[in-house]
């Protein structure tokens, strides 16, 4: 099992530009879904960048969002930072640890796409998001 330790970008409006430009920097594959394709009612956004991950052949991973409406953006919380993998315990922990005396803005529970995740501030205000992949 690997565990990874991936930047994730958040924007506002502007990350499939950047991805876009990432993946001309690094090269890569490049994978972006938008607030309308997961269902998302609010119109304005349908076409902003839910999440999009770009991996590149030297083993490189950028993540990068769309913040959506009534998620305040201030300086310096542009990035977050995302911790993936398939060991639940491991990632678990991660997670208490990480949250306990922080902010939890997102739950850590199963998603839309099939995964465990949650998105937490530590005590030093360092956004973490916890993904943990469940075997099909």
């Amino acid at each position: 099992m690997v565990t990874r330790l991936n930047p994730y970008f958040r924007f506002t409006g502007e990350a499939r530009e950047a991805m876009e430009f990432y993946r001309d920097v690094f090269g890569g594959t490049l994978v972006l879904n938008t607030f309308g394709e997961s269902g998302a009612p609010d119109e304005s956004i349908k076409d902003n960048i839910m999440h999009a991950m770009l991996e590149t052949e030297g083993g490189l991973t950028l993540m990068a969002a769309d913040s959506p409406p009534g998620m305040e953006q201030q300086a310096g919380s542009a990035i977050s930072i995302s911790v993936s993998g398939e060991d639940r315990e491991e990632l678990r922990g991660y997670w208490a640890k990480l949250s306990e005396g922080g902010r939890i803005d997102v739950p850590l529970e199963k998603q839309m796409w099939g995964a465990e995740f949650g998105m937490c501030a530590d005590k030093f205000g360092t956004m973490w998001m916890i993904n943990i992949t469940l075997a099909g």
